[in-house]
This record gives structure tokens, sequence and C-alpha cells, in this order.
């Protein structure tokens, strides 16, 4: 636990957002229907401003610096959640799931996200305790994974999802047809699971790939779990919501890959800079810190997230509104 964070903070603040994210799940499952516009906006706006009140609290309650590090590290997230979105987008339309039952899946995949992320949280401070070169491996796996965000998207992964699914298919008994949002039916007598069992898997390792690009650049931003954990809930937090309020719009964002794929690189230069100003491997330096390396500071982060994410997002609307014109 950080000294300047009071703990009776860090676990209420968790109650709190485990009811929330249970009240969330507990909503979608009793009310399935399609969110409209300002339903939707009301509920992205209501999550937003949760997160601004968190920041502010721990301005109160601890410091400056520790509500920089959660705002730049819950922007940074929620960037790479809006890519994680996109690609639900995709796999909802490749299974053609029923627009009224897609927010009861996207739970599911939202909780999945959580416990992935948590895990891997719980395994990157683990290892940043103990093996401080650690960075260095976090630096150029970022680095590798902006690379590819920006050149080669992901078909390496949809390749390995697409095995996993045939083989759910060839070994588990699953109908063609969705039967409401249900995970089992009964076909001639017969119990079966319904293809959402397939988009469940499918979500899931999507999820898995996500959290392992975006723990690494969490921890780039702050090594202080709490934080990293509480970034991580509040990004994916109206994530359902965001998934109805932006709709085909996700898909139009042409340039939104570059704009995350640059706050990658950035991260990952980060980690590396990071590690050589703590350098304890005997081969680089001769064991000892380069001091001579800058250590980037959080608000230079919060600045170079937010101006990379508005220029993407301008950017693609610009073209958007371009490509219309000539349409027209």
């Amino acid at each position: 636990m950080d000294p300047v964070i009071p703990m009776w903070f860090e676990l209420g603040a968790l109650i709190v957002l485990s009811v929330i994210i249970i009240a969330d799940l507990v909503i979608a499952y009793r009310r399935p229907h399609i969110p409209s516009v300002r339903e939707s906006s009301l509920w992205v706006g209501f999550y937003v401003a949760l997160a601004l009140v968190f920041a502010g609290l721990l301005v109160w309650l601890g410091d400056v610096e520790h509500a920089g590090q959660f705002v730049a590290g819950w922007l940074t997230e929620y960037s790479l959640s809006i890519d994680n979105l996109f690609v639900f987008l995709l796999i909802m339309g490749q299974f053609k799931v029923p627009r009224k039952y897609q927010q009861e899946i996207l739970m599911v995949g939202i909780l999945i996200a959580l416990i992935l992320r948590a895990i891997f949280i719980l395994i990157g401070a683990q290892l940043i305790e103990s093996f401080s070169w650690i960075f260095y491996l976090f630096g150029a796996f970022l680095l590798y994974t902006a690379w590819r965000q920006a050149f080669t998207g992901y078909e390496d992964d949809e390749q390995t999802e697409n095995r996993m699914i045939r083989f759910l298919r060839r070994h588990v008994a699953i109908t063609d047809q969705f039967d409401e949002g249900k995970l089992r039916t009964t076909v001639d007598g017969t119990r079966m699971f319904t293809p959402v069992l397939v988009v469940i898997v499918a979500l899931g390792a999507t999820d898995l790939v996500f959290a392992l690009d975006s723990i690494p650049a969490i921890f780039g931003i702050t090594q202080n779990a709490f934080l990293v954990f509480a970034a991580n809930v509040f990004a994916l937090m109206g994530l359902r919501q965001l998934y109805f309020l932006l709709g085909d719009l996700i898909d139009r964002l042409v340039y939104l890959h570059y704009g995350i794929a640059f706050i990658l690189a950035f991260i990952g230069v980060k980690l590396v800079l990071h590690a050589l100003h703590s350098n304890e491997l005997p081969f680089v330096n001769g064991g000892k810190p380069i001091e001579w390396a800058p250590d980037i500071s959080t608000w230079v982060s919060l600045g170079v997230i937010v101006g990379a994410m508005a220029i993407a997002t301008i950017a693609s609307l610009v073209k958007l509104r371009v490509d219309r014109a000539r349409g027209a």
C-alpha cells in the first residue's frame, strides 16, 4: 500500500466499485433492451464524472501526483478499451447476436476483462517488486505492440481465436440459433449450448490479448497496484453503454488505431528510459544507473495521451466529413 493513500480509502473504493459493477450487471440481465442514445449518454457521463470525483478525492486524501497518475492511467486504459470495443463490435456482427441481448453478453465480456486484468496486475506488481529489469521487457513489448497496432492489426490473434472456436464447435453441442440471451437451450429434448457460448469464448480471447497489452502500458504510468486496478475498473465501467452510444461510428474512426499505437510507443519508450535510469543489469553500464536517461513526468505523459487521442479522433471525424461531402 502506498502510505500517501489511506488504506480505508482503498478498501472503501474497491467496495463501492464492486457494488456499482454488480448493479450494472443486474440491470443488464433484468432489463434486456437496446439503450437509447440519451440513456447511453447519461450513463457514460455518469461514469466519467465518477472517475473525475475519484481523482478529486485522491488530490484531497493523497496528493496531486497520485491523482495525475490515476487520470493518465485511466485515459490510457480508456483509449485501449475503445479499441477493445471495436473488436467487440466485429464479434457481435460476425455471430449475428440479436441487438436486444448484446448488452447482457457485453457485461460478461467486461467481467472477464476485469478478472483477467486483476490477475495480470497482481502478477505485474510482483514482477516489478522482484525484478527492476522487467521494465526493459515491458517497454520492448509495448513497442512491438505499437508497431503491430499501427501496421498489422490483430490478424494472428484472430486466427488463434478462430481455431479456439472451431475446436469448441467440434467438441461441444452448439445450436445455430439464439434462444434470447440464454447460454443453454433444449432442442428436440436435448440440452445444448447456444451460440452465446461461442461469443463469450471469442470475447474472452479478445480480453486476454488486450489485457496483455494494457497492463504493461499502465505500469508505465504508475506502479501503484491500487491506482492501476482503479484505472482499469473506471475504464471498463460504462463500456457497455459506450458501445451503444458510438455504434457504427467506432469503425469510422479510421485513425484511432494510430493514436493508440503512438500512446503505446510513447509509454514503451518511457519504460525503457525508466529502466535505464534505475538500471541494475550488470551488462548495461556495468550494472550502474544511467543518470542522463530522462525520467518522463506524469504530466508530460498525460499531455501526450490526451493530445494523441484528440488528434486521432479529430482527424478521423474530418476524414469522415470529407468522405461524406465527396459522396454527396
